[in-house]
């Protein structure tokens, strides 16, 4: 069904049992973020804070922390419900023949929704003007100890590009400096920066719109990396097979959704000196780091007589913004297929963070096609910043992380089946040496034609002494060598480094131990990682690695056969040679863990 807006969702979800409203006072500040990430890490419901202090407008968050909500957030029952029916509009076949065409009926009907409505009247989100903004009054988070201040989290901001006259809409976060002035987070390879950029040229003010507050599909629309001519409204308009209502905003020519909760309408002075924005606890896990964005200065405040705050927070998966990444995942899965037919399905695993690994499985027909597919995704919108691409046979389910697993670690060839491409990276890459710029990894896991060499498979074995080696080792902290499960036959150790070698080193060592010889894979942790826990090791090494200088590659004693990989996941310091600042892991402060605990009951929770 189509959501008319937020508060429609989220009735909706009440009468389903999955909306908790707390009634108890709780802060913008911290509190609810860590709140929150308790009932994400938990798989919980949605959260409605009635009572936020300091404010009158309750807050609304992780009402699509799950695969079932993000997918009711749609409208359908599950995510491959989207896929299917994007994959039957676009299929030509469809509407090749005449009995064929008539079954297609429905979804040619559907595409009347897809162009918005311009109401000639004001719409419920310009129930109350306030010209004289104050933005202190609507109940914006704090999400994490040291971000730079306030954020608004889900802002739908709205341009117009000067020289077509099209809007575009996408999602940036916003921080606010003071009463009615915030940041506006436009990266390099944004369109909203492109606009910016077209704006500085003319000089003056940049008109802008943000939209606080809409109904999901549209929310979904904002973050999806549409094609430039695809209008967001025009997509959240076939998403929810209903027209988006949109309305003049009441100080500038843009258009807004009209059933929006909040509308903040205002300027960015491109002739203006930019402004430190940040830090702030990002989706990778980890902090953002400050830097110079240009200021939006919001002149007017509309909303709703009752209106409702959306809110969202990220950081270390699991989290709400997980579920958004896999309804992008099959969303988009059919325009890939329709350019890539040898596609068969993709995965855009949690601990990937939705830009840093990428498992696809293709019906290979000849030799180099795995690599042939990574360069191509490469290749394409937003699949560039992919830092990490793994490419697997058809007969290997890609959502399967341990048959992934267990096909790349029996039968890479290091020598072989690895590609390092230097291109663009996402901005919140850290570990590369340069910033938006560096090495993505690609791994071919897929079987081998002759030409290409013979697989190695490789013998997952334990000896009986290497056990008692590592427990003993004065440089490992705590070890994991699992026999079966995703990581099997991997070592995985956590070091305390203290010095530029110190990793490089104890991987020689450790491989030359005859109770060594057949490891394959070694991955080194930071001494506050655990071993054993799986999602945080790979979250670790998705993050943490430059493909190009963390990977070592040796070749294997003469008993053995082909080479080993080690994989150097710690954080990389100036005596590492890295000058770029490595930013800190997202953690809650500990007096507000405290807090919670100690008002756990009071709010309502299961």
């Amino acid at each position: 069904m189509a959501f008319k807006d937020i508060q429609h969702f989220m009735r909706f979800l009440e009468d389903r049992g999955e909306l908790v409203r707390v009634k108890a006072e709780v802060d913008a500040d911290l509190e609810i973020t860590e709140i929150t990430d308790r009932v994400s890490k938990n798989y919980g419901k949605a959260l409605l804070f009635e009572n936020v202090k300091g404010s009158d407008y309750p807050v609304l968050i992780n009402s699509m922390g799950s695969e079932e909500r993000m997918s009711w957030a749609l409208g359908v029952e599950k995510l491959e419900d989207v896929e299917r029916d994007i994959a039957d509009l676009i299929n030509m076949q469809n509407y090749m023949k005449i009995p064929s065409l008539i079954k297609s009926v429905p979804n040619l009907m559907r595409l009347l929704a897809v162009l918005p409505w311009k109401l000639p009247i004001k719409g419920a989100c310009q129930e109350v003007i306030e010209h004289d903004p104050d933005l202190s009054t609507l109940p914006v988070l704090k999400c994490w100890p040291d971000d730079g201040g306030k954020f608004f989290t889900l802002p739908l901001v709205m341009t117009k590009d000067p020289d077509t006259g099209v809007q575009n809409t996408g999602m940036y976060r916003m921080q606010i400096f003071d009463k009615n002035t915030t940041g506006m987070h436009w990266h390099w390879h944004k369109d909203g920066r492109e606009i910016y950029d077209k704006y500085r040229k003319l000089g003056g003010k940049m008109p802008v719109s943000v939209a606080i507050g809409c109904d999901p599909a549209l929310i979904f629309s904002a973050i999806s990396p549409l094609p430039k001519m695809i209008d967001e409204m025009m997509f959240a308009g076939y998403l929810r097979k209903r027209p988006v209502k949109m309305v003049k905003s009441i100080t500038n020519d843009i258009y807004v959704p009209a059933d929006a909760e909040f509308i903040l309408e205002g300027y960015v002075d491109v002739n203006e000196a930019l402004r430190l924005e940040g830090p702030f606890g990002d989706h990778t896990g980890y902090y953002s780091l400050a830097d110079m964005y240009p200021a939006f200065h919001v002149t007017c405040i509309t909303h709703k007589k009752n209106p409702v705050y959306p809110a969202t927070i990220v950081g270390r998966p699991p989290m709400e913004d997980c579920y958004m990444s896999k309804a992008t995942e099959r969303a988009f899965l059919p325009l890939l297929k329709m350019i890539y037919p040898e596609i068969v399905d993709y995965s855009l695993p949690f601990e990937g963070v939705f830009h840093n690994c990428v498992i696809v499985s293709i019906k290979k027909r000849f030799p180099g096609h795995g690599k042939k597919v990574m360069n191509s995704l490469w290749g394409m919108g937003q699949m560039m910043y992919a830092k990490m691409i793994i490419v697997v046979d058809a007969d290997i389910n890609p959502h399967d992380t341990k048959a992934v697993a267990k096909q790349v670690f029996e039968s890479l060839d290091m020598t072989k089946d690895l590609v390092f491409s230097q291109g663009p990276l996402d901005a919140l890459d850290h570990a590369s040496s340069t910033d938006h710029y560096g090495y993505r990894l690609g791994v071919d896991a897929t079987r081998k034609f002759d030409v290409e060499g013979t697989e190695s498979k490789w013998d997952i074995k334990i000896q009986d002494d290497m056990t008692a080696y590592l427990s003993t080792h004065e440089k490992i902290l705590n070890f994991d060598y699992p026999m079966s499960d995703v990581l099997q036959g991997c070592l995985v150790v956590s070091i305390k480094k203290e010095s530029k070698d110190d990793v490089r080193q104890l991987m020689e060592e450790l491989w030359s131990q005859d109770a060594m010889k057949y490891n394959k894979f070694l991955i080194v942790v930071d001494e506050d990682v655990d071993s054993t826990d799986t999602s945080k090791v790979a979250w670790k090494v998705f993050n943490n690695i430059d493909a190009m200088r963390d990977l070592v590659i040796r070749e294997v004693p003469s008993e053995q056969f082909g080479h080993r990989l080690g994989i150097d996941a710690t954080k990389k310091l100036a005596m590492d040679g890295h000058q770029r600042v490595w930013p800190d892991d997202i953690v809650m402060s500990d007096d507000v863990k405290e807090k919670v605990t100690r008002r756990w009951s009071e709010y309502g929770i299961d």
